[in-house]
């Protein structure tokens, strides 16, 4: 359905140029939604799916151990839309602290990100709401350090922004002034509470990650951050019990889509389309995510009991083997740490597990060797990690 625009544009002037910035209307949509029964039919697929895969959660004998990946791989492919070429190798041997030369500036903006789901998570499971104050929080460790820490983090704009083009004269997209951002916050505030009316958790991601983009709150980091935050509403919401969605992925791979959708809204007030795009993306990512973890628990099941009849050394290859799990790259000495084993048990394990082709030695040294569980980081990453 075409409504129009869905909001008004404010001239203003920014370096010596008169600059037509967009000021979005507050969420719902008006007229509401008109869904036929194409996108009903998605909806419900998109549910549907989201569904399986927070089934699987309780399925997995430790999420723990998926979720430190999972949420990494993320990490990266969401930085790697921004223009970062940090692997996931990359971030997992950055946070081991003894392995130096690691990409600095790339890695620490997808490490920052970690930090801001991370903390997020925390404070939303201590009953904190998902608010303008928790989205500043999150911003404030997006940006914490590396390119971006010196662009007000943690603090809505005070300046104006753009998408596109090298000025705000020549831009593909203006975001409201920064005297606006305050009240358009607080507006899309209100909508994650349900006020002025109750929507259901998927639209609501779906709606809130326009807005959100529309509004460009802050300098920088605002895609990232808005990708995030439709995990964490889901979360919220109760849809899914752990953080194991994610649509940086889909939205790497259709990205002249993404942004001719949010165009439409913008400009037409194309809200259904820019819901079924939304939708098919929820389906398409639950069931990769779904088919993801079946994998990575059946390889774990398949190795667990190669190890298990590994003779004496097993306990300790065993104890190695669940860590790996979280941490598909490690040093015998993080090893040790995480496990309690002591150095030459973990050397002892490393060793049971290289034998039986579990694990790797990829850097070729004598000293500081890092180990890979190939197969598990392999499944995990795919062809796109």
């Amino acid at each position: 359905m075409l409504r129009a625009s869905t909001g008004q544009h404010v001239t203003s002037v920014v370096g010596g140029e008169t600059v037509r910035a967009f000021v979005p209307d507050p969420l719902p949509p008006r007229p509401a939604l008109q869904p036929d029964d194409g996108l009903v039919h998605q909806l419900e697929r998109a549910n549907v799916a989201l569904g399986r895969l927070d089934g699987v959660s309780a399925a997995l004998p430790d999420t723990r151990l998926f979720l430190y990946s999972y949420v990494r791989k993320e990490a990266v492919l969401s930085s790697q839309i921004e223009g970062t070429q940090s692997s996931l190798s990359d971030l997992m041997l950055f946070e081991l602290d003894e392995v130096p030369g690691v990409p600095f500036d790339d890695v620490v903006e997808v490490s920052n990100y970690v930090a801001a789901m991370e903390h997020g998570l925390a404070r939303i499971r201590g009953g904190m709401p998902l608010s303008n104050r928790l989205i500043r929080e999150m911003h404030e460790r997006l940006l914490a350090r590396g390119r971006g820490a010196g662009k007000a983090a943690g603090e809505f704009r005070r300046g104006q922004n753009w998408i596109g083009g090298s000025r705000p004269g020549d831009a593909t997209f203006v975001p409201p002034p920064h005297t606006h951002v305050e009240e358009c916050m607080s507006a899309l505030e209100k909508f994650l509470h349900d006020d002025p009316v109750r929507t259901p958790a998927l639209l609501k991601s779906a709606l809130a990650h326009v807005q959100f983009e529309t509004i460009h709150p802050f300098l920088d980091g605002n895609g990232r951050l808005g990708r995030l935050l439709i995990t964490m509403l889901l979360c919220v919401e109760g849809v899914l019990r752990e953080p194991l969605l994610y649509l940086s992925l889909y939205f790497k791979r259709n990205r002249a889509e993404y942004y001719e959708r949010l165009g439409r809204v913008r400009a037409d007030g194309d809200w259904e389309e820019w819901v079924r795009f939304f939708a098919r993306g929820i389906e398409e990512t639950a069931n990769e995510a779904f088919a993801v973890a079946q994998r990575l628990r059946a390889l774990a099941a398949a190795d667990r009991a190669r190890v298990q009849g590994s003779g004496r050394i097993a306990g300790s290859a065993l104890r190695v083997h669940e860590a790996l799990q979280a941490r598909p790259l490690a040093t015998i000495a993080s090893a040790a740490k995480a496990t309690g084993l002591s150095v030459p048990a973990a050397t002892a394990a490393f060793a049971a597990l290289r034998e039986l082709g579990i694990v790797r030695e990829v850097t070729g040294k004598k000293r500081g060797r890092v180990f890979a569980y190939g197969g598990y980081l392999e499944a995990l990453q795919g062809e796109d990690g």
